[in-house]
């Protein structure tokens, strides 16, 4: 890490700027999270939650439509749309700013329509995440609007290897990913790193802590990085940004130890960090 250049904090934020006195919730985007298969409604909920946290306008979960009522009560202000075809999936996306695809996907036949339809028939700013990336290998192409958050298992299925030997050049996966399918892409773990097309030498985020090493963390994640494009970062500000805002929340819970910190202790310290001057 001596060789990379830190993710610094006070500088991401100067590109972020406040909010105008007479902003409307339209002008801070429309969210559309794509997720939440059998067993895992909570998955896209979080991400939800997380984008509401970092300022994003409006969000959307499409999810399996025995989810909606359960993601609703989960969070109320997330409207939620139950989907069981592709062909429904339109109609939603017509709304959308940017989408993030991935919390609790699956890899099924509900799931693979979904990525499908919105990989082929779509050109939006993407967030791709999880099982999303698993299955992104079935539709290879290149972008420059999208963001991917792979962990090593997830690098590991997108360049075709293992992650055993990953862990041990993961500067030249991450270059290697970026390279291979554009965009920007995060190579999570510890001292996560963040590679792009204007700067595809990777830069490691210090903060962060092995409390993070628990379910949902990744979806929170994602739902930061989709809220801050949203409000119209560039995707390279946005998930930088937000590997750093991640991180501190997490810090920021930790404060109560790291042992039993879940992904949903984050979402109020996002909110006093992206506020921070």
């Amino acid at each position: 890490m001596n060789t990379l250049k830190k993710l610094n904090f006070s500088k991401l934020m100067a590109l972020f700027p406040a909010r105008k006195k007479d902003i409307h919730k339209g002008e801070c985007g429309n969210v559309v999270i794509i997720g939440g298969n059998e067993g895992m409604a909570g998955a896209p909920v979080l991400a939800a939650q997380a984008a509401y946290r970092v300022g994003a306008g409006r969000v959307i979960v499409a999810t399996r439509a025995v989810h909606k009522m359960m993601a609703t009560l989960m969070c109320p202000e997330v409207q939620t749309e139950g989907v069981e075809e592709a062909s429904q999936l339109k109609r939603i996306l017509e709304k959308a700013t940017v989408v993030a695809v991935g919390p609790g996907l699956g890899q099924d036949e509900w799931a693979v329509p979904l990525l499908q339809t919105l990989l082929l028939d779509f050109n939006l700013p993407l967030v791709v995440d999880a099982d999303a990336l698993r299955l992104l290998v079935r539709f290879p192409q290149t972008r420059d609007n999208w963001v991917l958050t792979p962990h090593l298992g997830e690098a590991a299925a997108l360049l075709k290897s293992c992650p055993i030997a990953l862990k041990a050049k993961r500067e030249e996966a991450v270059m290697s990913i970026q390279s291979q399918y554009g965009g920007t892409v995060i190579l999570k773990g510890h001292h996560t790193l963040v590679s792009s097309a204007k700067a595809r030498t990777p830069m490691y985020c210090a903060q962060g802590n092995p409390g993070m090493a628990s379910a949902g963390m990744g979806d929170v994640l994602t739902g930061v990085i989709v809220g801050l494009m949203a409000q119209g970062l560039e995707n390279d500000v946005a998930a930088a940004l937000g590997v750093v805002l991640h991180a501190k929340a997490g810090d920021s819970a930790a404060k109560l130890g790291e042992r039993g910190l879940m992904a949903s202790d984050l979402l109020p310290h996002l909110r006093d960090w992206v506020n921070a001057k």
